[in-house]
């Protein structure tokens, strides 16, 4: 875009200081920023339904006339209520307004509107409770989507709708589309500003689903390009020599024979470290399969050639338990470990990073408390990050910036397939773990609809009563973010039109009260991501220690702590989560000795909902799941966070590209990115794709520099 990108949203009609307040809460401060701040929904006003068809669940679009002329009433001081009565062929309805006497010269007699909202049945009669409307003519096109905006206090949506088609008309001369025209053309995509009318005010099914697919290109695009760039730059820099071909004293320390999966991993590590190139590798696996051993063999390398190692970890429960593990045992081969997490107090804090900045310590572990100023490195050599998808690229950067070209080794406990591990991590060389260490249990999984809760009642109770503990897992953390059945998301439209609806959600909040009162003999708790760290990480410690013995939890329980009594999963409408995210659920029950089990409960009837929910009860090997995944389900689920929400991928908030159901069209992006890149490494012949990754990849802090 032109300069009306960075032009303050308070250029535009009706945004004083008070409203531009109220969209900086949203990340909004211009108008290029307004017209990224896509719909989170549509009201679907197209589904136009006779009185009778209303089911007084949620809303619904009907066409009327005006039968009665308006009547005014005062209900008490301060309060009066507009009431006439509509009619279509089916039947009559009701219509009142409270405090909006203005609009009793709008409808009159004879009239017809299109109303939208919750048909409702008192007594005998339907009636409908200040609803939208629009003037309707026989004949006449009215759209069928009405965008729903995220919102923040002192905001509307009618407010917001009308301060995008402010930007869109300010901006339709001057927004620049910076995608090569030979790109757009060849891959059918609509133009830019095309797509940014289409998504905010689309006509039709087919114009929303255009604009959704080119502005998922777009971004796919743009971070495609944006890691190539960033990758040949790194690779560029040197790195420190650590040579090492005897790793016989490292693993000696280990109380097991490393499986051939790990053999390998650790080969290919070693190879790397030993080259002045920056090493670049992401460990992917199964939960269990043993990516710490690799990586604290990793730091062993890096200290026996005079360099220190840092391992990161994305909470300080997950950095303890790590630092339990390597610390004692790099101790007996003389390797001095530390532990640094913002729960320790500043004496502490001040200690370890005094005896850090000496050399003293060879190697620390910790959350993103190691990422600030004050922690300072003699000689960093190694960078360990567990859990890669919950730090972005500057993350890891500026962890990595500590040292001189440090090397890099990611891991990450979602096995994915390779073209979706190069488009997440195209940064990263892989290495895939795909071998569990012998012993693991096999979790027996079953898939039940409502009909089994009695039944499963019970289990839940027998395992109890024999020492396991439970996880009930739910899509959503409390009642508001329960989908209205009137509402079309943007991950339901497809070139087809609107996708099967799915069953309501079981929600953490509410669920949590329902199983305190069902089991009340039982200890339970519940956690979700909107809690604060140090209360999710209490209840999560509790959990471990075994003083909780059912869980209810959104999917922030995906990674975590090693609970060995947790026996049973259970996960609530199982149609919600992509495979790869049921088969990270599952891996936190059977890590003990107990017989474990994963019960999946769905009421959905769709085929591809019940394909995909099978597959998890057939294979426990992550690889075919995620290719299923992959297939059934697009490459959206691979760009959410274990929450299921927005995900932050190499330190890009994706707006729009985590809701992909289309591989094609990531295959695409990434191959025109590559081929651009090849082109022009420096893209110097590309000037407006240079600035837009630079922007893109700056908003959160990263550098493409």
């Amino acid at each position: 875009m032109a300069a009306v990108s960075d032009t303050k949203i308070t250029a535009l009609p009706g945004i004083g200081e008070a409203r531009s307040r109220a969209y900086a809460r949203l990340g909004v401060k211009t108008v290029g920023d307004l017209l990224y701040h896509y719909p989170r929904a549509y009201e679907n006003r197209g589904d136009v339904r006779l009185l009778t068809e209303c089911d007084g669940l949620s809303k619904c679009a009907v066409i009327l006339t005006v039968a009665t002329a308006p009547r005014v009433a005062l209900i008490r001081r301060g309060m009066s209520i507009l009431r006439f009565r509509a009619y279509d062929d089916s039947g009559v309805c009701e219509i009142t307004f409270f405090n909006q006497d203005y609009l009793k010269s709008t409808f009159s007699l004879g009239s017809t509107f299109r109303f939208f909202g919750k048909v409702e049945f008192d007594r005998a009669k339907m009636v409908l409770s200040s609803p939208a409307f629009e003037p309707y003519t026989d004949g006449c096109s009215l759209p069928p989507f009405t965008p729903i905006y995220p919102l923040t206090e002192g905001l509307s949506q009618k407010q917001v709708s009308q301060s995008i088609a402010a930007a869109l008309s300010l901006g339709s001369r001057e927004i620049v589309d910076y995608l090569p025209e030979e790109i757009r053309l060849r891959n059918k995509l609509c133009t830019r500003i095309s797509a940014l009318r289409g998504i905010h005010f689309p006509q039709t099914f087919g114009e929303l689903a255009a604009a959704k697919r080119r502005l998922i290109f777009d971004e796919l695009f743009l971070y495609a390009l944006g890691l190539r760039v960033n990758t040949r730059r790194q690779r560029e820099a040197g790195a420190p020599l650590c040579s090492l071909s005897d790793l016989t004293p490292f693993k000696t320390l280990l109380p097991f024979t490393l499986t051939g999966a790990q053999e390998r991993a650790i080969k290919e590590i070693t190879h790397d470290m030993a080259r002045d190139i920056p090493m670049s590798r992401i460990l992917v696996g199964d939960v269990g399969c043993g990516k710490t051993v690799c990586a604290a063999a990793a730091m062993y390398i890096a200290v026996k050639n005079g360099c220190q190692a840092a391992l990161m970890a994305p909470t300080e429960i997950l950095a303890r338990q790590h630092a339990n593990d390597l610390i004692p045992m790099l101790a007996r081969v003389g390797i001095h470990g530390e532990l640094l997490i913002g729960a320790m107090t500043a004496s502490q804090k001040s200690k370890v990073k005094q005896r850090l900045e000496k050399g003293e310590t060879q190697f620390l572990i910790g959350t993103q408390a190691l990422l600030t100023d004050s922690v300072e490195f003699s000689n960093l050599g190694l960078v360990v990050v567990d859990e890669q998808h919950r730090f972005g690229v500057e993350q890891r950067a500026i962890l990595a910036r500590k040292g001189e070209h440090a090397h890099m080794l990611v891991m990450s406990a979602t096995p994915i397939p390779r073209s979706m591990a190069l488009a997440l991590f195209g940064d990263l060389d892989m290495t895939r773990i795909d071998e569990i260490p012998p012993g693991r249990q096999k979790v027996d999984t079953f898939l039940v609809d409502e009909t089994y809760r009695a039944r499963l009642d019970g289990f839940i109770r027998k395992q109890v009563s024999e020492g396991g503990q439970v996880y009930i897992v739910c899509p959503a953390v409390e009642e508001s973010e329960k989908q209205d059945g009137s509402e079309v998301f943007l991950s339901e439209i497809t070139d087809f039109g609107i996708s099967k609806k799915t069953p309501p959600l079981k929600t953490a909040v509410e669920y949590a009260k329902e199983i305190a009162e069902k089991f009340p003999a039982l200890k339970s708790a519940f956690m979700h991501g909107k809690m604060k760290s140090s209360d999710k990480e209490r209840v999560m410690a509790q959990f471990a220690a075994g003083e909780l013995d059912i869980l209810v939890s959104t999917t922030v329980i995906e990674v975590g702590v090693n609970v060995p009594n947790a026996c049973l999963m259970i996960v609530e409408n199982a149609e919600r989560f992509g495979l790869s995210q049921l088969h990270q659920l599952r891996g936190r029950v059977g890590r003990g000795t107990r017989k474990s089990y994963c019960i999946l409960i769905s009421d959905s009837q769709g085929e591809k909902a019940q394909e995909r929910l099978r597959t998890m009860c057939r294979t426990h090997d992550g690889y075919e799941i995620a290719e299923s995944d992959l297939k059934l389900r697009g490459p959206g689920d691979f760009l959410r966070d274990a929450a299921g929400t927005l995900r932050q991928s190499g330190g890009i908030n994706f707006r729009i590209a985590d809701l992909c159901d289309d591989s094609e069209l990531m295959k695409l992006a990434f191959g025109e990115a590559n081929a651009v890149v090849k082109h022009s490494p420096d893209l110097r012949e590309f000037p407006l794709l240079a600035a837009e990754i630079q922007a893109m990849f700056s908003a959160d802090g990263s550098s493409i520099s």
